[in-house]
Parts: structure tokens; C-alpha cells; sequence
């Protein structure tokens, strides 16, 4: 018993410093009676239980009735956890949370083995090479073990996803996950340059860094940062990138909490030569990309376009636990250079309802009609050039892009839930990727490509890419595979539906059938006219009433 009883009560003690420390006054009964009910339990309850998880379970009860992002994760998952902003590994390339006991899919990594075969966001992975992962009981180091192996090697995945009734399968080929967090990058034009920004990682910067310098040897002067979907990451990286922006001494962040003083982040040069900065949001734009997004709308240095962003402002602390588990612990709030709360309302211990905010966002019309949308007096703040701004949770845009319920159709929904495009496409591929590699001199590509993620500077000739995009027709041979694919899943469409549906369906395989034979930046080229927030985005960069707010400091 003693074995048990000295390591809880070396935490207790622990805890109790720690609160002496912060000037509280700790209730020595209250942690007898917690150290009493664990002896209890583990020496007289009725049936055999492991002290371990009653410890981990004890913990996560704490946690459970604190704030939304208060989280306790075990040991064998922080390597996990950490992998998506510090480094790569061989495997099936995705992020993922564990639901009860089921794997689910929280994103892809984009351009990595599982994005490229369709799995999405949502997505729950129930099977492995024919062996149940959901509902076994299998621990999550075991799961991890069948999912990941030596790039090159295949494993078939059998994934769950809403909406669909059977079982859909994915044969991935497991590949080396680089785990960069810049997506896709191209000239928009002869003069602006767009980034788009998947996560705010250690490299978030470096990469930024790099890629504008190659823009600006194209001719970029202004710049559109898509931040869609993004869900943040460190607070430094978002504070780097912010701080190319700003001019000396700007404030880009702070944050605060009940133990923790003020701490001021602000900007030291302005390092980045580029003249007008449009940035991308939407309600999934979160943490740190909020913080940037802030900074630059607080100091009149950007125009942001799009719909609310998710309003995360918590400051999480790691501290870690003698053997290797980890609590992320909030300890303060984030605050925008002008003193907006990035985070939303939320009721402790109520998950459910802050789980459920976009769908209420959606039901009050927040996301599809601008009128629907009121703050009071009390949330109104004035940027340093005096517009006004608006807290209450998250950066509401300078430019509001209502969302189009109306754009795609139903079939069209139902193709892309159930995979068919996706898979279509690389039906179609197997049989005529030999011809567009010649055609196109994807080999060429390739290698210039290598050259460049090895740290050399290379130009390569993207023409043929452009020839491809300007002027490339999906066949009706690719057309024929989709509505095959259509048939196997049973999704029922007429010809007036097919009809109103085929424009997007061709732009969307136009694009990934770029994604698969160039990358990102080129699939992104192609599928970004059908993006309203990117075409307002565009719009407000040209706009001259922004010209105030959209001109460098620095320039």
C-alpha cells in the first residue's frame, strides 16, 4: 500500500507548495478526503479496478469542470499530440482525437497519403487490414502501431463517415508525413501573392519567410493570407509572422489571467517589405491565427475578410507529470492589441453547448445573412487608426462574406460525402498518368520540386501547369467513372440535377487532378474561384476605399 499511497502523496504535497506559493490557503481536509476516497476505493470496492486509471480518471474529472481546452493527455499520447507542429514520422498522415474508443479524424495532412485517397475531417477509422479498431476495447499505442509503418507500405483503412450508411474503404500507401504548415502558395497575379496557412507551427515562420521571398523575386508586393480553416498552433509563431508586419514597439498581443500577470508581445521592425495584406477567416479560423489576424486588423495594417472566427483566446500551459503525461492547463485569456477577449462565452463543465456554437451560429443566421448580426455598445473598440472593431469572442471581419447555402446541390454533397469524385479521379489517373506526365513533363516538375524542399532555390517552368489549368477539359470518359461511382453508392440523381451539378463537379476534378500530378499550390489554384471569402478577399484587395488601411507603414 505504500508503494500507492507515496506518490500521491508526493503530488498532494507538491500541490500544496505550489498553492503556498501563490499566497492560497490550502484546506488540509479537503486533500485527506481526496487521498481517503482513492484508499477506499482501491483497497474495498467490490470489483478489481487499475489504480492507474482511476488516478487519470480522477484528473480528467477536474479538468472536465474547468474551460473547453483544460486538457489531460496520457503519456503515450504527448509524443502524438506534439507531432503535428514539431517534426514528421512515416505513416497514413493524419490528425486525429480518440471519441469513446473510436479514431476520428480531426484533418488530414494536407497533401499527405490519407488526403490524397479522400479521407476527411470527420472521418471515424473503424478497421485496419480487415481487424476492428472500434469497439475492441484496443489501446490507442496499438492502434498506432497498425496505422503507422515504413513509407512505401499500404494498409487498408474501413472508415465510418456521417451521412453514409456502409462502410467506405481506403487503400493508403504510407509515406513520409514533412508536416510542413504552408499549404499552397502562387502568384494571384502579376502583383499580389497569396499563402495559404494550414497551422501555426515551430516552422510556421521559416517557411513564410522563404516563400515570400520567392514571391517578391515574382513581382509580389501585396499579399493575400488565407487562414480558412486554420486552428492555430504556438502563440511565437503567430507572433513572428505578426511582428513582419508591424512597425517597432506595435502591440500584437497580450494575455492575462487570474495568477498570471500581464504580458505585452509587441512588434520589433517590420522586417516584411509587402505593401496591402488581405487575410482570409472563417469559423474555423482559431487561436493563434486570431491572434495574427487581430494584430493586424487592431493596428489598421490588414483588411479581414470572411465570416467570425471560432473565438479561441485561452492560454493553455503544459505541465508536466512525473511519469511523461502532460496537462494543458488554461492559466490566462488572450487579448488583441486594442483589448478585445478572443474567446466566446462558454459555462464550465458544459461541453455540449460549446461544441454546438456553430450550429447555433448557423440556426440565428449569423453565417448567411449580415442583419442577423448585432453587438452592443459594450463590445465596440476603436482600432489605433479609430475604425471600429468588435469583440464578444473571435475577429469579426472588416469584409463580411455571407456563407452560400445555395451552391452546391444535394447530389453534389452526397458525391463528395461518399467519396466518388475523389475516387474517381484516381481511377481515371491509373489508366492516363503516364500520358499527362508527358504531356505536361510532370517529371520535370518533380525534380525541380525535390531540389527546392532540399533548401536550393530553383525556377522551374510552371507553363505547363498553366496550359493545363487554362485550358484543360474534363472528358466525358472521367464524367462516366464519377456517375459509376455514383451508382455504387447509391446516390440517386436526374438529369436537371446532373446538369446544375456538372460545373462544380468539372472544377473539382480539374483540381485533383492537378493535386495528384503537381500539388497543393496547383490544386489550390484551380479550386479557389469557387471560394467566395478568396473572391471578396480579391475584391477588397483592389478596393480603394481599403487603400488607407491595406498600405504598409513601412512603404
Amino acid at each position: 500500500m505504500k508503494k500507492i499511497l507515496l506518490p500521491v502523496l508526493s503530488v498532494l504535497m507538491s500541490v500544496g507548495a505550489f498553492s503556498q506559493r501563490q499566497g492560497e490557503i490550502i484546506d488540509e481536509i479537503q486533500l485527506r478526503k481526496m487521498m481517503m476516497t482513492y484508499y477506499s476505493i482501491n483497497q474495498l470496492y467490490v470489483d478489481d479496478i487499475d489504480p492507474k486509471r482511476l488516478i487519470e480518471d480522477g484528473i480528467n474529472g477536474m479538468l472536465k469542470e474547468l474551460d473547453p481546452h483544460s486538457i489531460y493527455t496520457p503519456a503515450k499520447e504527448v509524443q502524438a499530440l506534439n507531432e503535428p507542429l514539431d517534426g514528421g514520422f512515416d505513416g497514413i498522415g493524419v490528425q486525429y482525437n480518440m471519441s469513446e474508443d473510436t479514431l476520428v479524424v480531426i484533418q488530414p495532412v494536407s497533401g499527405g497519403p490519407s488526403d490524397k485517397v479522400g479521407i476527411i475531417c470527420g472521418d471515424k477509422i473503424v478497421a485496419v487490414n480487415d481487424t476492428a479498431i472500434a469497439g475492441v476495447k484496443m489501446s490507442r499505442e496499438e492502434i498506432m502501431k497498425r496505422l503507422r509503418g515504413p513509407k512505401g507500405t499500404k494498409v487498408k483503412l474501413g472508415v465510418i463517415r456521417r451521412g453514409i450508411k456502409d462502410q467506405l474503404v481506403f487503400n493508403v500507401t504510407r509515406d513520409k508525413i514533412p508536416l510542413y504548415t504552408i499549404d499552397a502558395y502562387y502568384m494571384i497575379d502579376s502583383t499580389t501573392g497569396y499563402v495559404r496557412i494550414s497551422s501555426f507551427g515551430q516552422t510556421t515562420h521559416d517557411e513564410f519567410v522563404k516563400i515570400c521571398t520567392r514571391l517578391r523575386a515574382k513581382g509580389m508586393k501585396d499579399i493575400v493570407i488565407d487562414l480558412q480553416g486554420n486552428g492555430g498552433g504556438y502563440l511565437q509563431a503567430a507572433v513572428m509572422m505578426a511582428d513582419e508586419f508591424l512597425s517597432n514597439n506595435e502591440m500584437i498581443v497580450y494575455t492575462e489571467g487570474r495568477s498570471q500577470g500581464r504580458r505585452n508581445f509587441r512588434a520589433s521592425s517590420g522586417k516584411m517589405d509587402i505593401g496591402k495584406v488581405v487575410v482570409l477567416v472563417d469559423g474555423y479560423t482559431a487561436s493563434a491565427s486570431e491572434i495574427l489576424s487581430g494584430a493586424l486588423q487592431d493596428n489598421d495594417r490588414g483588411v479581414i475578410v470572411g465570416r467570425r472566427t471560432f473565438a479561441k483566446g485561452l492560454v493553455q500551459r503544459p505541465i508536466n507529470l512525473p511519469d511523461g503525461s502532460l496537462i494543458r492547463l488554461t492559466v490566462a485569456h488572450y487579448y488583441s492589441p486594442v483589448g478585445r477577449c478572443f474567446q466566446k462565452p462558454y459555462v464550465k463543465g458544459d461541453r455540449k453547448s460549446y461544441d454546438n456554437d456553430m450550429l447555433d451560429r448557423l440556426n440565428s443566421g449569423e453565417l448567411t445573412n449580415p442583419d442577423s448580426i448585432h453587438f452592443p455598445d459594450s463590445l465596440k473598440f476603436k482600432t489605433v487608426g479609430g475604425r471600429t472593431v468588435y469583440g464578444g469572442g473571435g475577429i469579426m471581419p472588416d469584409v463580411y462574406v455571407p456563407l452560400d447555402t445555395t451552391r452546391y446541390t444535394r447530389f453534389h454533397r452526397e458525391l463528395t460525402a461518399k467519396g466518388c469524385v475523389v475516387q474517381a479521379t484516381l481511377k481515371f489517373l491509373d489508366s492516363h498518368r503516364k500520358k499527362f506526365e508527358k504531356e505536361y513533363r510532370i517529371d520535370e516538375y518533380r525534380k525541380a520540386k525535390k531540389r527546392e524542399n532540399k533548401g536550393k532555390e530553383v525556377e522551374y517552368d510552371m507553363t505547363h501547369f498553366d496550359r493545363f489549368k487554362d485550358s484543360y477539359e474534363i472528358p466525358q470518359e472521367l464524367i462516366d467513372i464519377v456517375l459509376e461511382k455514383a451508382k455504387e453508392a447509391k446516390v440517386v440523381y436526374n438529369d436537371s440535377v446532373l446538369a446544375a451539378s456538372l460545373p462544380t463537379i468539372k472544377l473539382q476534378l480539374k483540381a485533383l487532378l492537378a493535386r495528384d500530378l503537381w500539388d497543393m499550390s496547383e490544386y489550390f489554384q484551380i479550386i479557389n474561384p469557387l471560394n467566395e471569402i478568396y473572391l471578396k478577399g480579391l475584391e477588397a484587395i483592389k478596393d480603394e476605399k481599403y487603400n488607407s488601411i491595406l498600405s504598409s507603414s513601412n512603404n
